[in-house]
């Protein structure tokens, strides 16, 4: 219970008001010195909007992880990926509520920018060479190697122009499991 807390930043005093719990109460079951009732449980998990069955979840064997070596990518071929664009899967996690994607994204020399990339979930670019200049929604920003851009992929984006070649970027998707 203190870890769902702690993980979601709620205090003990949010958590007390959230789910109708005392805050000493919620502070005795943390330590272990009672154990509570299936309705307190109940009204916790509502106030931390996690099911009852989260509580007795086995962490230990859900632990998700992947591991990819250098140079041991996946190519992934992308139906209607834009000529040029090659994307390499660094790893996948699907447990829990969310999918991370990381990719490796490197552009030939005479790839095409393309800036009209939309799809649900958080997106995360960090450029590893090159200089583009990226569009957001009606932003355009220039990046250089080391710059990193956090956006909602919801709105249009992606290169909108070259600058420097080679072209390289990390580009990470975090898209919520419906």
């Amino acid at each position: 219970m203190r870890a769902l807390r702690t993980a979601m930043t709620m205090s003990g005093l949010g958590l007390a008001q959230a789910s109708g719990v005392s805050r000493s109460m919620l502070s005795r079951i943390e330590r272990g010195l009672v154990s509570p009732s299936v309705d307190t449980l109940e009204r916790i998990a509502r106030g931390l909007g996690v099911p009852v069955a989260r509580f007795f979840a086995d962490h230990a064997e859900r632990m998700d992880f992947s591991l990819v070596r250098r140079g041991q990518g996946m190519p992934v071929d992308r139906l209607g990926a834009v000529a040029g664009y090659h994307y390499e899967l660094l790893g996948h996690l699907l447990s829990g509520q969310m999918f991370v994607e990381p990719y490796l994204v490197r552009l030939d020399t005479d790839a095409p920018a393309y800036a009209n990339f939309q799809h649900p979930g958080l997106k995360f670019i960090h450029l590893l060479s090159g200089r583009v200049k990226y569009r957001y929604g009606p932003r355009v920003m220039d990046l250089e190697e080391g710059d990193s851009l956090l956006f909602d992929a919801s709105a249009l984006h992606g290169v909108e122009a070259i600058e420097a070649r080679p072209v390289a970027y990390l580009s990470i998707v975090f898209t919520l499991r419906p």
